[in-house]
């Protein structure tokens, strides 16, 4: 394809030769014992967007993070996705810690406090308006936009931290041996920094498990 042959896909393939040369000439094992399984401590569930990569803000190898990205980061009742991706995590894999990480300047978060109408990506996020519905008396409170959009994207990564705890295989599994624990991240991108928001999920599991309980089989 003309001008194809200067862009960053056409080095795709050359990039990974090269990648796995390097892999193998510091251990000539490595695919070995990747093709073995996975034992991820964190599920990472974050934005899609192509400045955020989960792995190398982190620091993450491969085989330590089970990872999920869309739109704004949503953990969505509806999403068959986002939950089969939950549900394999915590009830498959065991992982300890359930991580939702938005970012700063998310152009999902800031669409949503548009009123615009964009087409299939409405459904979507109708998602993130409802979590402004929720939360509109502080945010209407909030006079600066730009301020208003960062604390939009905070609380959109709680609300989500709250969905994973609504589902059936979290509670399960909490209730069986406290785990896995559940934080909220916002990365900026600005600066490069994980901000933890200090999400106090047990808590939060408290006042959820009143409407939204299962009790365990017996």
């Amino acid at each position: 394809m003309a001008g194809q042959e200067n862009s960053f896909y056409a080095q795709v393939f050359a990039n990974n030769r090269k990648w796995i040369a390097d892999k193998l000439a510091g251990d000539k094992d490595y695919f070995k014992r990747l093709a073995q399984g996975q034992q991820p401590e964190i599920l990472y569930v974050g934005c899609s967007d192509s400045r955020a990569s989960a792995e190398e803000l982190m620091g993450a190898g491969p085989g330590q993070v089970f990872v999920h990205r869309n739109i704004s980061n949503v953990v969505g009742s509806a999403d068959l996705n986002a939950l089969s991706v939950v549900e394999y995590a915590i009830g498959a894999l065991h992982v300890k810690h359930v991580v939702i990480c938005g970012h700063y300047g998310c152009g999902g978060v800031k669409a949503a406090m548009e009123p615009q109408d964009l087409g299939l990506l409405n459904p979507w996020l109708r998602q993130i308006r409802d979590v402004y519905r929720l939360h509109r008396t502080e945010l209407d409170a909030i006079t600066s936009e730009e301020q208003r959009y960062r604390r939009l994207v905070e609380l959109n990564v709680e609300e989500q931290c709250i969905n994973v705890i609504k589902t059936a295989v979290f509670q399960k599994s909490f209730l069986k041996d406290r785990t896995p624990s559940v934080h909220g991240w916002v990365f900026d991108m600005a600066t490069g920094q994980l901000v933890d928001l200090h999400f106090n999920f047990e808590q939060r599991l408290e006042e959820i498990r009143q409407i939204y309980d299962l009790k365990p089989n017996h």
